[in-house]
C-alpha cells in the first residue's frame, strides 16, 4: 500500500489529481492532518480541523470503467465496517444515499468521488473520505456528530489503517462480474431511510416518494404516490417534513 502523508494540504483530492497528472500509476493514498480547502459534494466546503480523518485514494482508469459510479457505495460499506471494527460496535453507522454515513441521523462522514480525463486519455478517479473522529461542524447543511462525542476513542490513523485494508478487499469484490450485488446487499443492510418517505433534490427539482430500493447500479429507486417507480441518479436526500438545512 502506497501512502503519502502530509501535515496540512489544501485538499487531498486536489493533490491526488496533481499526482495523476504527473504520471502516478494510481493505487496511491494521500492523507493529511488537516485541509485548508476541503470540499464536499457540489463544491460545498468541508470543515477539516486537525484530528479528523482526511484521505483520498487515487485510481487510474479503474476497471470495469462503465461501473465507476458504483465506487462511492463500495467505499461507504468499507468505511462503515471500519468504524464498527475500530469502535467495537455493530452497524452503528447508517448509510445515507448516495454517500454519507449517519449515526442517529447526524452526519459522521462524507465521501466524494471525482474523476478527470487526463491528457493521455486515461481517467484519474479519486475517492475522497472525511470522517469526524474528534470534532464536527456546529453549523452545516445537516446535523453532524463525531466519534469522540459519541464516546469512542478512535484516532484518524487507526481508522485509516483498518479502512484502507477493507476498501482494498471490497474493491476486489466489486471488480468481479457480479461483484456489485454483494456490495448492494451490504449497503442496503445499513441503509438509512429505507422504506421511509423522502424528498430528493437535484438542483431546483424536488421529487418525493418512498425509498424503495437500490437498483443493480446503485441508483435510488423511489416509489411515487401514483404507483410509478422513479430511478434517481443523483441528488440530495431529505426526510419528509425537514428543510434543506436539516431543521424540522
Amino acid at each position: 500500500m502506497r501512502v503519502e502523508r502530509h501535515a496540512s494540504v489544501g485538499s487531498t483530492n486536489s493533490l491526488a489529481f496533481d499526482r495523476a497528472r504527473s504520471g502516478d500509476p494510481g493505487h496511491l493514498w494521500i492523507i493529511a492532518g488537516e485541509q485548508t480547502a476541503g470540499r464536499g459534494r457540489r463544491g460545498r466546503e468541508w470543515a477539516s480541523p486537525t484530528g479528523n480523518l482526511f484521505a483520498s485514494y487515487l485510481m487510474v482508469s479503474p476497471e470495469p470503467r462503465e461501473r465507476m459510479g458504483e465506487l462511492p457505495l463500495v467505499t461507504a460499506v468499507a468505511l462503515a465496517e471500519a468504524i464498527d471494527n475500530c469502535a467495537g460496535t455493530y452497524h452503528m453507522s447508517k448509510l445515507k444515499w448516495p454517500n454519507d454515513l449517519l449515526v442517529d441521523g447526524a452526519k459522521l462522514s462524507g465521501i466524494l468521488l471525482e474523476a478527470e480525463t487526463m491528457a493521455n486519455g486515461r481517467t484519474a478517479l479519486v475517492l475522497g473520505v472525511g470522517v469526524n473522529c474528534v470534532t464536527h461542524p456546529e453549523q452545516s447543511l445537516y446535523p453532524c456528530t463525531d466519534l469522540a462525542s459519541l464516546g469512542y476513542r478512535v484516532s484518524a490513523q487507526q481508522l485509516f489503517d483498518v479502512f484502507a485494508r477493507g476498501l482494498h478487499s471490497w474493491i476486489e469484490t466489486w471488480r468481479r462480474t457480479t461483484g456489485f450485488e454483494g456490495v448492494r446487499k451490504a449497503w442496503l443492510s445499513r441503509a438509512a431511510h429505507l422504506g421511509q418517505t423522502i424528498t430528493v433534490r437535484n438542483g431546483s427539482k424536488d421529487l418525493t416518494g418512498v425509498f424503495d430500493d437500490l437498483d443493480s447500479r446503485g441508483h435510488l429507486v423511489l416509489s411515487l404516490e401514483n404507483g410509478h417507480r422513479e430511478t434517481i441518479f443523483a441528488g440530495d436526500v431529505f426526510l419528509q417534513g425537514s428543510q434543506p438545512d436539516g431543521s424540522p
